[in-house]
């Protein structure tokens, strides 16, 4: 049987059982000191990349917020833009009992205007545009430049949704011109 070399070295006569078992505590200690610093090295990375990862989130979060606050900033201005083209041309509205009807956001609306601005209207020479709530009138161009800006600001007077053909239930029927009643 093959005897260890620490029982070797005491059968020799090298060394006493008080100085290997000292050594042997030493071993341990250097054993368990090492893996307390390999722990500690692991516990720290774990934490620089912990600590790394949320000031990327901090970050993306701090980007978004400032992409907001520009996209909130910019349509603020665009807004004070049409705010300000509107009360430059505006056409003054007359104070009659004369209305003109028509239709935002699936409501009837009303504005008073006498004979020639609502042919003016009829015509598309002048255009109808909200602002903060207001309508007002405006000549095309002006529009133009309005709905470059802010689609939604000038108000549609015909429905430009396409009417769908496909979906006619009575599309194979031929209606008569000459129908006699």
């Amino acid at each position: 049987m093959s005897m260890s070399l620490r029982e070797q070295l005491l059968q020799a006569g090298l060394g006493s059982r008080k100085q290997a078992k000292q050594a042997e505590q030493q071993q341990y200690q250097r054993n368990k000191q090492d893996k307390n610093r390999a722990a500690a090295a692991e516990r720290h990375k774990e934490q620089q990349r912990r600590a790394a990862q949320a000031q990327a989130a901090k970050a993306a979060r701090d980007q978004e917020l400032n992409r907001k606050r520009q996209e909130q900033a910019e349509r603020k201005e665009r807004w004070a833009q049409i705010k300000q083209l509107i009360e430059q041309h505006r056409v003054t509205r007359p104070q009659t009992d004369d209305y003109f009807n028509f239709i935002d956001r699936q409501k009837v609306r009303r504005m008073s205007v006498d004979a020639a601005l609502r042919e003016k209207l009829i015509a598309g020479s002048l255009v109808i545009v909200r602002c903060e709530g207001r309508y007002d009138v405006v000549p095309a161009e002006i529009a133009e430049r309005i709905r470059e800006r802010e689609p939604r600001a000038v108000v549609a007077l015909t429905d430009e949704r396409p009417v769908a053909e496909a979906d006619d239930p009575y599309k194979d029927f031929v209606v008569p011109d000459d129908l006699m009643w």
